[in-house]
């Protein structure tokens, strides 16, 4: 079997219903991690130490590619992880471990968007207290890209995206517990 006919038979399998207090709760639980991750200090404390965990580990594996493209390591992994595991849900079909994975790839999004958005003002501490000058993530990509004065700009599109994808998963989730109740 290819992986295209895999894919394709994954994607006309039918996705299980939920109930409703898996469905509730998870929905309540997804609307806590984004206003968390968009309040306040913006931190979620288990989803933001595992996103920083991966986002040290992306500088490493990426940098044993090519230092030059190490910078966008952090941020590669830090959204590669809930990728995969939200595709893992995915291809087996889980409702609620695919929409909690898709949730925090979201607010993973979010955080990526505060430190997106501090290139310019430099406020937020570095690991070890790294000098910000050297050792911002995206000040060094901006400042590549040559867009440094559109940190918050791009912070805000992310933040949108982030959002949108974190409501659809709630909507989609709500869809989900409602086919359980029609069939």
């Amino acid at each position: 079997m290819t992986w295209r006919e895999r894919l394709q038979e994954i994607a006309d399998t039918p996705w299980p219903s939920v109930g409703a207090p898996a469905a509730s709760g998870s929905v309540v639980f997804i609307f806590w991690i984004l206003l968390q991750a968009t309040t306040g200090d913006r931190w979620v404390p288990i989803l933001d130490h595992a996103n920083l965990a991966f986002h040290e580990a992306g500088h490493l594996i990426v940098g044993l590619l090519s230092d030059r493209m190490a910078v966008y390591g952090g941020t590669i992994g830090q959204l590669a992880f809930p990728i995969a595991t939200a595709y893992t849900f995915w291809s087996r079909r889980n409702t609620l471990g695919f929409a909690l994975c898709v949730a925090w790839g979201c607010e993973s999004l979010l955080n990526i968007a505060t430190y997106m958005g501090d290139a310019r003002a430099m406020s937020l501490p570095l690991i070890g207290g790294l000098d910000p000058e050297t050792h911002h993530d995206w000040r060094e990509i901006l400042t590549r890209w040559d867009m440094l004065d559109l940190d918050t700009a791009w912070a805000a599109l992310n933040r949108g995206i982030a959002w949108a994808g974190g409501l659809a998963t709630c909507v989609w989730l709500s869809g989900r517990w409602q086919s359980g109740r029609e069939s």
